[in-house]
């Protein structure tokens, strides 16, 4: 069996390119005792890879040049030598962007038998949905009828923020960069959304769009996108610091928001966090999540890119703008 892998051939200097990656194509990996094959089904691209490219350290190891990009994806167990999964069974792992994975156990987790959307499991079932499902209901602890603002909502995460913001009974506002997706957000609930990219000035955006102020505000953007809601957040109003993908390509930093003042004139609180930090709530949330499917309560949208040879311009996409919901892989 050939085995198409995506390797990282160089750290990007500034925004990410397609030169930046190489395809390599080689035997399937046979297991050895202990060892299991997955054929990987779906690969997911996310934004927090793009710091993991760099040599600077972050929060996480950074990927290594030379090797197989890693990445979470759903497979599908094919050969194994090890007593804890059979032939057959689906799993989501963190193995990378490859047709064929080779594996031990750790870091393998069984899904169910009857998972009607395996993709889901990268997205809204997955680690961008736990992320805003967390983000949002432990640190901004949304109250009825409070505004809540969300940047980058049309993606993975901000639309399972604007969702289960609704569902708790507040105003929900977000920001995207397109007028498809902005149409995609009030679908979805959206009480207002703006195309950012057609706004002109960013602050009266926000204020036209939050004309009571904001309560709540889910950082997806960072940049202009924080300093525009500063200006606009009330007194006591949260902040959720959950990414700023305005800034993951910048070749060098950039002055931050002018308007760090109002942290303290109105006495709010900022706080960011990583999702690995909390599964302990992994349970809570997928219980919720399912519940809120089933019922229609929480809906979602994927963007499918064919081929593991094309998940480079899939994760291009991320910072392109050209995409609605989570960007997924389809292996074939």
């Amino acid at each position: 069996m050939n085995n198409t892998q995506v390797i990282l051939k160089s750290r990007p200097k500034g925004m990410v390119t397609l030169e930046n990656f190489e395809v390599r194509t080689g035997e399937a990996p046979t297991p050895g005792e202990g060892q299991l094959l997955v054929k990987n089904l779906f690969l997911s691209v996310d934004p927090y890879m793009r710091g993991r490219m760099n040599a600077a350290r972050t929060y996480a190891a950074n990927f290594e040049v030379g090797e197989v990009v890693p990445g979470r994806t759903v497979g599908r167990v094919i050969a194994s030598r090890n007593p804890g999964f059979a032939e057959g069974d689906t799993v989501l792992t963190g193995l990378g962007w490859e047709n064929y994975s080779l594996s031990a156990e750790r870091g393998l987790r069984r899904l169910p038998d009857d998972a009607e959307h395996l993709s889901a499991y990268l997205g809204v079932l997955g680690m961008p949905g736990f992320t805003g499902y967390y983000g949002l209901l432990e640190i901004g602890r949304p109250r009825p009828g409070e505004t809540v603002y969300v940047s980058g909502a049309a993606g993975a995460v901000g639309s399972v923020v604007g969702q289960i913001a609704k569902l708790a009974g507040c105003r929900v506002v977000g920001s995207a960069g397109s007028d498809e997706k902005v149409a995609h957000l009030l679908e979805l609930g959206f009480d207002g959304a703006f195309n950012y990219r057609a706004a002109g000035s960013l602050r009266k955006a926000v204020r036209s769009a939050c004309p009571d102020g904001i309560d709540i505000y889910f950082d997806n953007v960072g940049g202009e996108t924080l300093e525009a809601a500063l200006a606009t957040m009330n007194t006591y109003g949260r902040i959720v610091a959950c990414g700023a993908i305005s800034r993951y390509n910048d070749a060098e930093l950039r002055p931050g928001p002018n308007n760090m003042f109002l942290v303290i004139a109105r006495r709010l609180k900022i706080q960011g966090f990583i999702i690995s930090d909390h599964e302990a709530h992994r349970s809570a949330f997928e219980a919720d999540m399912t519940r809120w499917l089933a019922e229609g309560k929480v809906r979602y949208r994927e963007t499918v890119t064919e081929g593991v040879e094309n998940a480079p311009k899939a994760f291009l996409q991320l910072f392109t703008g050209n995409k609605i919901g989570k960007q997924i892989v389809r292996v074939g």
